[in-house]
């Protein structure tokens, strides 16, 4: 690493014209592919994944996205003859639009159940070629417009469905900007200086932009869904400042001590730089293990993830020590540039989190105690996790999806915003009598409102079940498992006919259901690969149990923070996120990967300088505290950086995007401010030497990977350089 900062110290603007022509070389490249987005969501072997390819051979124009017109009288009915004449002319302008194959009005010969009971309610099926993911923004856009043309005085016309939901996403430039401008803040309250802020910014969103431009590419080799730049830019920008932050503070300290710039850049690389290259391979660790789920909807978005860490960690090793080379010694304050000419000692830094360390060593077990109880209150809603899919009942009131919603839902009953498919397979005269029986049975069944045949042909059955329930209720996904393991059991008994629920609502219960399987071997692979890289680095068997078991209780309160907020709806409604409902299904594998991947971070930032203490005087006690008080103040820092870009991206306007953000805010400072400068250190007090033990056959046969070099640091020179 040393090698590599001086390298790029000596040839800063080679290194920095490198990284300009690369992102321009992205971004043309980006501009020129384009990005091909693929949100087709199949689960391989479920029930509603064969109803998918079952409908979509039968019923071709039923397998498509299904949107819907929704309109609303305030006085008179929508049979009134102004209202129909105005409304069949805009569906039949849609209906001849591109990628509509059908458009099922309320005015037709079967009409009558698509007005609701007291006439004021009235809504049309707009059914789309393809499924929402794979639709063109535009095409979307000029359904919407057309129905926002029909609106008037009296007459409310609103727009539901996915295809509709994927256009009123808040663009990803506003939240990155104000992510970066939060950041820039704590930057300078931390450093004091202009230019010392800005490092940390330039760098990463240097690494982030490459990350993101180099998604577009990506999408034609793999299926990427199109939330990845978002949660590409998350991460990146968390990850991207902290690891640039970290730096520049080792190289501040090192200009302070009285290196020259070069040596205190080449030796911030040749330490922290080490300790970020550590860090970022355990996040790309952590999101790639979301590979072993098999699930092909997230491999896509973890590869995108990671891709935008490594370039965020390439940043912060190359891109960073050159312009550390071109600003020198400014990266200072003037006081501290003043201070260091005049020979006065830099007052205390550490002061307060010196006096703290001080207070853990003193008192660990009752520090660790509370820490401890903090941490499992905190995760006690954990155990009334429910994983789902929340529906656009929780998008802003503002939306015309909510809007939608809640006109459908008055008028028709909550169910009626999810409905399941159930597709049959009928081979005989007996398969269709049996199947008709179901179909006159469903309706007494708990929680089923109506039943209605769809068309079918070629020995494929179709009808639509209308729940009592909204999508997101446990009611509903109560129903689609008395179905599948009471009702339809049932009915196949004695016949050759094979019956499979589907529909968005069913699909996201099997995926819930597949997560839930696969999640005790996903946690188990990345703390595995996460607890040996930490063995081979610390030479340590304690110091890696005790991040795995600290990582599993910052994983448990995080949820247990979420599932109180959003599935017992403590802070929707005072943020505008809708009711209370159901974690997404895909959150805690996607966040597990992140949070283990920062968990790991301030790990490894932590005790990498305790080891560094602990090589070269081989005293616990010492090696805690200084590495406490060394790391404590940039930890923090960050960790109030990461939050605050995390927070910004809740707001978005998109319920499983603030999960992602409100659920890692509260990881990361719970891992900051209570794990790492509480539990951590006072656990390791009372660990003593045990911490650094390792068998020494074991030590035999391990690698040898060094975060922090063994030798000392460069011995600072006799005179202090000149500052200009």
């Amino acid at each position: 690493m040393a090698a590599i900062a001086r390298w790029c110290y000596h040839h800063r603007f080679a290194v920095i014209a490198t990284w300009v022509i690369v992102l321009i070389g992205l971004g043309a490249l980006s501009q020129a592919v384009k990005s091909n987005y693929d949100n087709s969501f199949s689960l391989p072997g479920t029930g509603s994944d064969t109803a998918q390819q079952l409908l979509a051979k039968a019923a071709p124009a039923q397998a498509g996205d299904s949107d819907t017109i929704v309109w609303r009288v305030s006085h008179g009915t929508v049979r009134d003859a102004a209202v129909t004449a105005r409304m069949s002319a805009v569906l039949r302008q849609v209906a001849a639009m591109p990628e509509v194959v059908a458009v099922v009005s309320p005015y037709g010969p079967r009409g009558a159940a698509r007005i609701s009971r007291d006439g004021r309610t009235a809504y049309a099926t707009i059914d789309f070629a393809r499924q929402a993911g794979d639709l063109a923004k535009a095409d979307i856009t000029r359904v919407i417009d057309a129905a926002r043309a029909a609106r008037a005085p009296g007459l409310n016309v609103q727009l539901g469905g996915q295809a509709i939901g994927n256009t009123e996403q808040a663009p990803l430039s506003t939240s990155s900007a104000v992510g970066v401008l939060a950041a820039a803040v704590v930057l300078f309250i931390a450093f004091g200086s202009l230019l010392a802020m800005l490092l940390p910014l330039v760098t990463a969103v240097a690494g982030v932009g490459g990350g993101l431009m180099a998604i577009a590419p990506l999408t034609h080799a793999m299926n990427v869904v199109d939330i990845a730049p978002v949660l590409g830019a998350l991460i990146g920008l968390g990850v991207g400042i902290d690891y640039a932050l970290l730096i520049v503070t080792r190289h501040r300290r090192g200009l302070q001590a009285g290196l020259p710039p070069e040596e205190a850049a080449v030796q911030a690389i040749n330490t922290s730089g080490r300790a970020v290259l550590f860090a970022g391979s355990t996040v790309c660790i952590a999101l790639l293990g979301i590979l072993v789920l098999g699930v092909g909807f997230l491999n896509g978005l973890a590869v995108a993830s990671a891709l935008t860490v490594v370039f965020t960690v390439l940043a912060a090793v190359t891109l960073l020590p050159a312009l550390l080379g071109v600003f020198k010694m400014r990266v200072l304050s003037r006081r501290q540039r003043r201070r260091l000419i005049a020979g006065t000692p830099a007052p205390g830094s550490a002061g307060l989190w010196a006096r703290w360390s001080g207070t853990v060593e003193r008192r660990p077990a009752v520090l660790a105690i509370a820490a401890t109880s903090v941490m499992v209150l905190l995760a006690i809603p954990v155990l009334s996790l429910r994983l789902g899919s929340s529906d656009q009942g929780n998008n802003p009131s503002s939306t015309t999806t909510r809007q939608a919603y809640d006109l459908l839902a008055e008028g028709f009953g909550p169910g009626f915003n999810g409905p399941l498919i159930l597709v049959a397979q009928t081979h005989s005269a007996a398969d269709r009598a049996a199947f008709r029986a179901l179909e006159a049975g469903l309706p007494k069944v708990a929680d089923v409102t109506s039943v209605t045949p769809l068309a079918a042909t070629g020995g494929t059955e179709v009808f639509e079940v209308t729940p009592a329930t909204s999508p997101e209720a446990k009611a509903t996904s109560d129903l689609i498992t008395t179905l599948r393991n009471d009702i339809i059991p049932a009915a196949e008994r004695g016949t050759t006919m094979r019956a499979y629920v589907g529909g968005v609502t069913a699909t996201f219960a099997d995926f819930a259901a597949v997560v839930k399987a696969k999640l005790p071997w996903f946690i188990l692979a990345i703390i595995g690969l996460s607890f040996l890289l930490l063995v081979v680095a610390f030479r340590s068997l304690l110091v890696p149990a005790t991040a795995a078991v600290m990582n599993l209780l910052a994983a448990a309160a995080s949820f247990g923070v979420l599932t109180a907020f959003f599935q017992w709806g403590w802070g929707t409604g005072a943020f505008g996120l809708g009711q209370a409902g159901p974690v997404e299904a895909f959150l805690p594998v996607v966040t597990l990967a992140i949070l283990f991947g920062l968990s790991m971070d301030y790990q490894v930032f932590l005790v990498s300088r305790m080891n560094e203490e602990w090589v070269h005087g081989r005293r616990n006690s010492v090696a805690v505290r200084s590495g406490q008080v060394e790391t404590a103040r940039v930890i923090t820092a960050a960790a109030t950086i990461m939050i605050c870009v995390f927070l910004t991206f809740s707001f978005l306007g998109q319920r499983d995007v603030a999960e992602f953000g409100i659920g890692l805010a509260a990881a990361v400072a719970l891992d900051a401010f209570i794990l790492r400068t509480v539990l951590v250190p006072a656990a390791m007090h009372l660990f003593g030497d045990a911490n650094w033990w390792l068998p020494r056959w074991l030590d035999r046969h391990l690698p040898h990977l060094a975060i922090e070099p063994s030798e000392p640091a460069p011995a600072p020179p006799a005179s202090v350089p000149a500052i200009r």
